[in-house]
């Protein structure tokens, strides 16, 4: 029987039987080493290779000499270290950090672990940035600087708090869902940099998704089919870019909160802290204010634009029913004009800025003074003002639209309202007279336009339509010279015709105002095919994009262009009944404002009866094609009554 006391009896009842004492005093001894092992081990809670059924704590070899079921009964009071059921309530991001690596790719994590670290760092970080940018970026170029980037956003803190209030699984799927929504608002931001590029306003969310594709049919006039489908892959892949990317940012850094829970509520405490204070005392960096809302009044700016825009419909359905010439008889209607030939002619883009603007104004006086001179050389007499545009950048056909039909067309929605009703415009109250024969030039339009028959246009002349064989000029289908010259053959040189009211567009100093055409000999026109030439003198418009000083010189040459090809035409083709309104119909692009918020274009009358110009010697208008600086500023929507009043008689 073998020696011993009872209490060294039982471990020895781990070792298997063996033949000889030595044998049995080496089981002893290696049952008493395996129990006080696993005894530390459920005291410090620390991992053990042990785990694994017939491995050794230390070498992980098999061994023939434990009984399993003695095993088992030894390893018990470890397991009695933790409370029943904390394996599977225990969320893996908040288990202890000294866990083994996960394998990776190819096992790489455990194979390099050192840099496995430092990738998990780095990401954590990028991540951080990445929403921290997402929140501060501003929704306007003009106002990205590098201070603005050195700002503490409150929101960050809050969502820190919401993440660590959560359960594991609540709180991986509000990352996701809240990391998508930083996306998203990302994507807004930058939908606005754009528009405040171009229309000098943010994106509308109710109305503007329609202008969409107007931006895709202008890069393929710019760069060309292949510019617009590599445009349009470029803003999709970066969409998905920005959702995905904010979504896992979000969820990582939930993640990294969770595994460093009492560093993570210190540390978002102590910027809490410091938040209050510094929004309290309005410290800044570089006159930046350091704790920022910014975020939060961005989304109430929008939540705010987007309840205007729905509630605008109503509001806008009101002012179309007033019109104080609706019940006026046709014979009433102005008879100051009967006989004439009235020309309400549109010069794109054809902003204040042109004749204000130190660099351009020089030789806009040039161009404008020669047209004074043409005309009186004609026996024309003119007089100019301003008119206050309903938008900027783009949207002529608004601007159009707010000229003629007398409302204040400032979003599409109010564009396809007034012109889907019966509202009566400034063209086609001429057309109710019966006393005039009404056409639009309209060169710039490429497809069906169902609007013109809203205008009371008779016959409206097209880019298909004007027999013209040259070239595109950049986003110009026809120049305007030759469009002027088609209205003389189609329309205005007949013989024995009746008055004619035309709506003209003169569209060559649309943006991006390269190629542009230059004038030359009425007599060569043709049918356009010597623009050809012209176009290969011009410049290219991706070269000319990559100057801001470029671009305003193109913009100036082009409305040089115009207006010399308007004031050209009526000197050569006007006569004793005709009269012409020309304007602008908005201003340019910010590219070539400077980010002005002013939105007057210039206005001209120009006449040969000195009776037409007597009736509105009321209005106190300038002299000649230039407006003087203190010229009134009548907004877009006051011209239609104005002017139908003054020759009502």
């Amino acid at each position: 029987m073998p020696t011993g006391s009872d209490k060294s009896a039982e471990p020895a009842e781990t070792a298997t039987p063996s033949n000889s004492s030595s044998s049995g005093d080496a089981a002893e001894s290696a049952a008493l080493t395996e129990s006080a092992e696993l005894g530390e081990t459920a005291k410090t809670g620390a991992p053990t290779d042990s785990a694994a059924p017939g491995e050794t704590a230390d070498s992980g070899a098999p061994t023939d000499t434990a009984d399993p079921a003695t095993t088992a009964k030894s390893a018990a009071p470890a397991e009695t270290t933790e409370p029943a059921g904390s394996a599977d309530s225990t969320d893996p991001a908040e288990q202890s950090p000294r866990l083994p690596l996960r394998a990776g790719w190819f096992g790489w994590r455990r194979r390099f672990p050192r840099t496995s670290r430092a990738v998990g760092v780095g990401t954590s970080v990028l991540a951080g940035a990445l929403l921290l940018v997402a929140l501060v970026v501003p929704d306007r170029l003009d106002r990205m600087t590098f201070q603005s980037f050195l700002r503490l956003p409150v929101e960050l803190i809050v969502l820190a708090v919401v993440l660590l209030a959560l359960p594991s699984r609540a709180r991986r799927v509000t990352a996701v869902v809240l990391g998508a929504f930083v996306g998203l608002s990302t994507v807004l931001k930058c939908l606005d940099m754009g528009f405040y590029e171009t229309l000098a306003r943010p994106f509308d969310l109710v109305f503007d998704w329609v202008l969409l594709s107007d931006a895709a049919d202008w890069m393929k006039d710019s760069f060309g089919r292949s510019g617009e489908v590599l445009s349009i892959v470029g803003v999709i892949v970066l969409l998905i870019a920005v959702l995905a990317g904010s979504a896992l940012a979000m969820v990582r850094l939930a993640d990294v909160m969770a595994r460093h829970r009492p560093t993570a509520v210190r540390t978002t405490l102590v910027l809490g802290v410091a938040w209050i204070m510094c929004f309290t005392l309005s410290v800044q960096v570089g006159g930046v204010t350091l704790a920022t809302k910014g975020y939060s009044q961005f989304l109430s700016n929008r939540v705010k634009y987007v309840r205007e825009g729905l509630g605008d419909a109503d509001v806008f359905k009101k002012q179309l029913t007033v019109d104080a010439f609706a019940k006026t008889p046709p014979n009433q209607l102005l008879t100051g004009l009967r006989g004439k030939d009235v020309l309400f002619t549109f010069i794109e883009s054809y902003g204040r800025v042109a004749l204000d603007d130190p660099t351009m104004a020089p030789e806009m006086d040039k161009t404008l003074t020669a047209g004074d001179a043409r005309l009186k050389a004609a026996g024309f007499s003119s007089r100019s003002a301003w008119l206050r545009s309903p938008v900027t950048g783009a949207g002529s056909w608004l601007a159009h639209s707010t000229f003629l039909s007398g409302l204040w067309i400032k979003n599409q929605q109010r564009y396809r309202t007034v012109t889907t009703s019966t509202r009566a415009t400034l063209t086609s109250y001429f057309q109710k007279t019966g006393a005039w024969r009404t056409v639009g030039i309209v060169p710039g339009v490429r497809k069906s336009w169902p609007e013109g028959k809203y205008f009371g246009l008779d016959n409206i002349y097209d880019s298909t339509h004007l027999g013209y064989n040259g070239p595109y000029f950049s986003w110009t289908p026809v120049p305007d010279q030759f469009s002027l010259e088609s209205f003389e053959k189609l329309e205005y040189g007949k013989k024995n015709r009746d008055p004619i009211m035309a709506e003209i567009i003169l569209a060559s100093s649309h943006n991006p105002w390269s190629p542009i055409a230059h004038t030359i000999p009425w007599n060569q026109l043709g049918d356009g095919t010597i623009f050809n030439q012209i176009k290969k003198e011009g410049t290219n418009p991706t070269e000319v994009w990559k100057s801001a000083k470029r671009v305003r010189t193109e913009y100036r040459k082009a409305i040089q262009y115009s207006v010399d090809s308007l004031t050209q035409w009526v000197q050569r083709y006007g006569n004793k009944n005709t009269v012409l309104v020309f304007l602008g119909d908005h201003q340019p692009v910010p590219t070539v404002t400077g980010g002005t918020t002013d939105r007057d274009v210039p206005i001209t009358i120009v006449a040969h009866d000195p009776k037409v110009l007597d009736k509105i010697s009321s209005w106190g208008w300038t002299d000649g094609l230039k407006p003087a600086d203190s010229a009134p500023v009548l907004g877009m929507d006051k011209f239609r009554d104005r002017f139908m009043t003054a020759y009502a008689k």
